[in-house]
């Protein structure tokens, strides 16, 4: 790769790169979970493969969101910011499955399978989408910055 090339790759384009295939991802699963928990449960079947899919997708695609806008903060604050944002990933999940745990109009083995699904796809495509990704890691010196 030229350093022309190297220079109009944006830093930020792993993360661009796994919203993208992440969200693809979770478009796929959501369908396909829909339609195997529709056939399989019923209308309950449905409502829990969307709420699971909506779910798992938000976790993962959160957790992008808050990389991609913390591409410029040091370390520490990066680490920071994303051990809040999973803490208030969880606290939301679980007043979620609080709320939904009294209801019935939605199937419990579509929601939990649904979720695990969403999970290992949008993880799996999004690793592949940000190891694929050609970004410089450093920015090689011109022969006139050397001296």
């Amino acid at each position: 790769m030229s350093e022309k090339q190297q220079d109009s790759i944006p830093q930020h384009a792993p993360f661009v790169a796994a919203l993208r295939y992440g969200g693809s991802g979770l478009i796929v699963v959501a369908v396909a979970s829909s339609i195997i928990s529709y056939l399989s449960a019923g209308s309950k079947g449905l409502w829990g493969a969307l709420i699971g899919a909506a779910l798992g997708g938000a976790f993962i695609i959160a957790t992008v969101l808050v990389m991609y806008l913390m591409r410029n903060a040091p370390p520490t604050t990066t680490g920071g910011v994303l051990m809040g944002s999973w803490l208030i990933k969880l606290i939301i999940a679980i007043g979620v499955m609080a709320i939904l745990r009294g209801m019935d109009f939605y199937n419990n083995v579509a929601l939990v399978l649904t979720i695990v699904a969403t999970l290992i796809v949008m993880l799996t495509v999004e690793t592949m989408a940000i190891v694929r990704t050609r970004v410089p890691y450093v920015v090689p010196e011109t022969p006139d910055e050397g001296r």
